[in-house]
């Protein structure tokens, strides 16, 4: 069985240039939302709006749908992508290049994650269309993945019965993501004392020494082909002329191996608790220090899919049917994937031809778009039959 051309490439194209110029970033989802759900209620989907707008504090919930199959005696398969973009996403103008759409270079493009779920809704078209077998689908579209996967974590598990799925959400079509790190996030407080830097400076405790001392001693970036870590927020001091007596720092730290992460994170704890330490002021005879409150916040739980994986092995057998090339691979970002395998929906990401993602040098490969779709249909054709 070959489909290698089935789905409708010129169809998805404008669909998704169609999808670049509906502004949405993350907390701003509501109109991209209320189009999509027009869409697949239109496809005969029965389409839910949670109220994960309350968690994140945005406008608009996940798009949850439920596609009923031709073949009632297949299990339910998960597909998903996010409708939130980085900034600046605002005002996208789409440039069709040969094989390429591109950005005005003003803005994203956003096809991180708009390709995915163009890619989604077009295999959807496809299936009905030519009437090809299919088992139950469930859709997930959800909202604010890109500041912390907000969106996946606030939907209720109890509404997907799946056990195996597919996020659209990662560049290269010939790659099946398998591996993702887990994540910890940071929020820092730095205390110091304020004092006239002018008149009396040997009275204060600068909060920016304290947080410059620790981050010099920080590791920070690549740790190990496995880990990263990064400070990626700074902010304090009120003037010049005052000692500043507060810093707040935002960083995270990452690793494949839930072991590093644990030291890396204990590391950096060390480094501000260290650095709080050393600097200090007597006063009436009393020492004080400088001071830290640290938030640490276990964002997501790591990807870890085993090669005997249901999903795993539906995306080689389509991949080998079609003729394509596609390998297992390993991430240093997170992915929905991450949140819906904590609720052992065994799901991997693929690839969507996304190029330069979060800047506005952004691109889509058109061809690798057209691979994806492909393969994404063809995984849900042997799901069906297996």
């Amino acid at each position: 069985m070959n489909h290698q051309s089935f789905i409708n490439r010129e169809r998805m194209i404008q669909h998704v240039e169609d999808l670049f110029r509906v502004s949405s970033e993350s907390r701003e989802e509501r109109e991209i939302a209320v189009k999509l759900k027009e869409e697949l209620e239109n496809l005969g989907a029965e389409v839910f709006v949670d109220d994960a707008d309350k968690a994140v504090n945005g406008n608009s919930g996940n798009v949850i749908a439920y596609v009923k199959g031709n073949k009632p005696d297949a299990p339910p398969f998960l597909l998903s992508a996010h409708m939130d973009t980085v900034v600046p996403g605002k005002g996208v103008r789409p440039i069709r290049n040969g094989k390429v759409l591109k950005t005005s270079g003003d803005t994203v493009l956003g096809g991180d994650d708009k390709s995915g779920l163009s890619i989604i809704m077009e295999v959807l078209r496809t299936l009905k269309e030519k009437d090809l077998p299919y088992g139950d689908l469930e859709i997930a579209f959800t909202v604010c993945e890109e500041i912390g996967l907000l969106g996946a974590k606030a939907l209720d598990p109890k509404r997907l019965k799946s056990k195996d799925g597919l996020v659209l959400d990662s560049e290269e079509a010939c790659i099946l993501t398998t591996k993702g790190p887990a994540a910890v996030r940071m929020d820092v407080d730095v205390i110091g004392l304020e004092s006239h830097a002018g008149v009396a400076p040997e009275k204060g405790v600068s909060a920016i020494k304290i947080a410059a001392e620790a981050i010099s001693k920080m590791k920070l970036g690549r740790i190990d082909k496995e880990t990263t870590a990064n400070i990626g927020v700074i902010q304090g001091g009120a003037a010049t002329n005052i000692i500043p007596n507060h810093v707040h720092l935002k960083g995270e730290a990452r690793s494949l191996e839930p072991a590093k992460l644990k030291v890396q994170t204990a590391h950096m704890k060390k480094c501000f608790e260290d650095a709080a330490k050393k600097f200090f002021v007597k006063t009436k005879g009393k020492k004080i220090t400088g001071k830290v409150k640290l938030d640490i916040d276990h964002d997501y739980t790591r990807l870890n899919l085993s090669k005997n994986s249901q999903v795993v092995k539906l995306g080689i057998e389509a991949a080998r049917e079609l003729g394509y090339s596609l390998k297992e691979g390993a991430t240093g970002g997170g992915s929905d994937a991450n949140v819906y395998n904590l609720w052992k929906i065994r799901s991997a990401n693929l690839g969507t031809g996304m190029r330069d993602i979060h800047t506005v040098k952004e691109w889509l490969d058109l061809d690798d778009f057209e691979r994806s779709a492909n393969l994404v249909a063809q995984m849900i054709l042997l799901h069906a039959v297996h």
